[in-house]
Parts: C-alpha cells; structure tokens; sequence
C-alpha cells in the first residue's frame, strides 16, 4: 500500500491550506461571534473549484478523488469547523445524492449549478419526531397528476438559509415505514416551500441550520429523485459519505487542538520551566497525537477504499465514532492545558471545545454508530 501523495493530491491540499491561513483563520472569530454565514467565502472556493472537488468534470465538478476531498475537509476544519461542516453538508449530503441517484437532466439542471460553485445545496432528513429514528418520517408526499404535493418540517438543516436546491425525503406509502419513503429535489421558490426560523447554536455558528417548511408545497413530477419508495435506502448510503466526511473534519479539529495546547504548554513557563517540560502535561498531549494519528490514517484508508467501490458502512461508522470522540476529547484537552485562558475567548480553543460537540451528534451520534457496527458485526 502507497501512503504517499500523489502530486495533484498535495497541490489540492496546499490549495486548502492556503485559503484556511489567509482567508479563514483571520476572520473566523468574527464569524463565530456574530453568528454570519461567509457567503463571499463559499464564492471565492466556487472560483477554485472545491465546491464540485470529487465530481465529475462532466457535471461541473473537478474530477479529484476522495482523498482529495478529505485533505480539503481537513485543512478548512483547522481553521474552522463551521466553514468545513458547510463545506461537507453541501458536497457530501447535498451534491452527492444528485450525483448518485439523478437522472442525466436532473444532474445538468441541479448538480452542475451546485459543482460549480453557482449554487449551495442542502439535505433534509431530520425532523422534530424522526432524528435518530429517520425512518419515522412524518413529511408526506402525495402525487396530484404532474406534481408532488408535500408536507411537513425538516429541521436542524445545514445550509438551509443559503441553499438554492434541498435534497429532501418524504413519505410516500404510508403504513411501509422505511420502504415507503422517497427522496425528493426541491429547489428554492417552490410554491408552499419556505425556510423557518435559524438556530442560535452553541458552537459551528457561522454555519447555517435553519428549518425547512413545505406547505402544500408543489414540485414537478419529475422531482422525484432516484426510485420511488427507495429514498430510505439512497440516504443510508449518502450517510456513509457523509460519516467519512465528518471524521475528515474532527481529524482538522484536533490537529487545531493539538497545534494550539502545544504551542501553549511550550511558551508558557511555571515553577521555572515550560508546561510542555511536566509529565502530566506531556502525557496529555502524547495522548491527543496517538488518537489524531489513528483517526488521521483510517480516515485517509477509508477514502482510497470507498473510491475502488467496497461498502463502507461499518468502516465509514468507526470511522466517526473515533475520530468524533478524538476530537471531542483533544478539546477538553486543550482547554485543560490552558487553564483559564483556555475557558476564555482570548485563545481559540474555547471555540474548538464549543465546536466539538456536534460531531458527535451530527450525522447519526455515537450511539447510533455504534449500533451500526454492532448490525454490521451480525449483532
């Protein structure tokens, strides 16, 4: 096995960590603090090609690989886990269902706009009754001649103030539970479709998550994206993309932790000597760098394994159950070493400890992975 880069790869990863230093790192803590989504960032990574990366020329994209993608994830989530987790709700949970399951003029009028960077997408699966238990979608949609009539409330939605296309499911046979859902393309403007209110969220604040409103919202027939009553199915596996995505940014959030706790525990002396020179200090980080480096190089394996095309739901699940929980702990970590300065807002790190919470409940929680390994195992 060849763990070495190859040359488009480290352009693509110098590409996102040059816009991460110059234009991410700066302003994140404004972005953080008023709560606003950097629309003009999104635009500058249209320009550059990142927001179609892993898609085929053909439909707008760039053609890179999954690796590609994830060294891209993990160097925004470095700078800011907000930007990355947009980034990835667009890419991985919005596009990739169009790419995956749409027709040929359905991937030219939605996904092409979307890889080029014209245009933000979004995916609307949870709702109030049916977070972890997706399959108990009470959003209905009923066929009246040419057109899907659909109801119901997606909530805790990323990107769903700025996308201009949702990617949503729906009940279409009720009484079949989880094989009788659909998926659904819904473009902004739809009659009876409307964004509700936005979320003021302990960390990822200059995220977007708001709620999605159908009120006898109407789509063309045509709309109806993939199979009928497979909807449950195509977003399972949309979701073991979008677990690998995650990992990806906890793996750029800790090495933010990693890189800040260090940096500190060399600088800052008591009793005489740096806090790096202390064992119990030293123990800390050793641990934060074992973890961050498992996390690091399963994920990167689990991207060159899903692009040779084996099922990745088990390994796609341990994946973010680790690196999650990695993260998670790297931040508690780090505010730990810095003591008060870490609980303050004068070091980042009391952002990234805010942050690093909704990895582990974004895109199935902790629990529901390891539910998912456990099936996996035959359990």
């Amino acid at each position: 096995m060849d763990f070495r880069f190859t040359e488009e790869q480290e352009m693509i990863r110098k590409l996102a960590r040059d816009l991460t230093e110059k234009e991410v790192i700066p302003k994140v803590a404004e972005w953080d603090a008023s709560g606003r989504f950097p629309r003009e960032l999104f635009a500058r990574m249209g320009e550059l090609g990142l927001l179609g990366l892993p898609f085929p020329e053909e439909w707008g994209g760039a053609g890179a690989d999954t690796l590609s993608y994830v060294l891209v994830l993990e160097e925004l989530a470095r700078g800011s886990l907000g930007v990355a987790l947009s980034y990835e709700a667009h890419v991985s949970l919005g596009c990739t269902p169009l790419y995956l399951f749409g027709t040929e003029e359905q991937k030219r009028k939605y996904l092409v706009p979307c890889a080029q960077g014209k245009w933000l997408a979004c995916f609307g699966l949870t709702e109030p009754g049916a977070g972890s238990d997706a399959g108990a979608t009470q959003t209905t949609a009923v066929l009246d001649g040419d057109q899907w009539v659909i109801n119901g409330t997606k909530c805790f939605i990323t990107n769903a103030s700025q996308a201009e296309v949702a990617v949503i499911t729906a009940v279409t046979a009720k009484g079949m539970g989880t094989r009788g859902i659909s998926a659904f393309i819904v473009p902004r403007g739809a009659p009876g479709f409307r964004v509700g209110k936005a979320y003021d969220k302990l960390g990822v604040r200059c995220s977007d998550t708001a709620e999605l409103i159908f009120e006898d919202c109407r789509i063309p027939r045509e709309n109806l994206l993939g199979e009928l009553n497979q909807g449950f199915k195509q977003f399972l596996k949309t979701l073991d993309g979008g677990r690998l995505g995650v990992a990806a940014l906890a793996v750029g959030l800790a090495q933010a932790c990693l890189d800040q706790a260090l940096r500190y525990a060399q600088q800052r002396v008591q009793f005489g000597q740096p806090l790096s020179k202390f064992q119990a200090v030293q123990f800390k980080l050793a641990d934060m760098a074992a973890e961050l480096d498992v996390a690091r190089w399963y994920t990167y394996r689990l991207a060159v394994v899903k692009d040779e095309g084996a099922r990745i739901t088990k390994e796609a699940a341990i994946a973010k159950l680790f690196a999650s929980e990695a993260a998670a702990r790297a931040a508690t970590q780090a505010v730990q070493i810095l003591g008060a300065y870490g609980f303050s807002s004068e070091y980042p790190v009391e952002r990234f400890y805010r942050d690093a919470k909704l990895l582990e409940i974004g895109e199935g929680t902790s629990e529901i992975q390891r539910l998912v390994i456990a099936r996996e195992l035959g359990c």
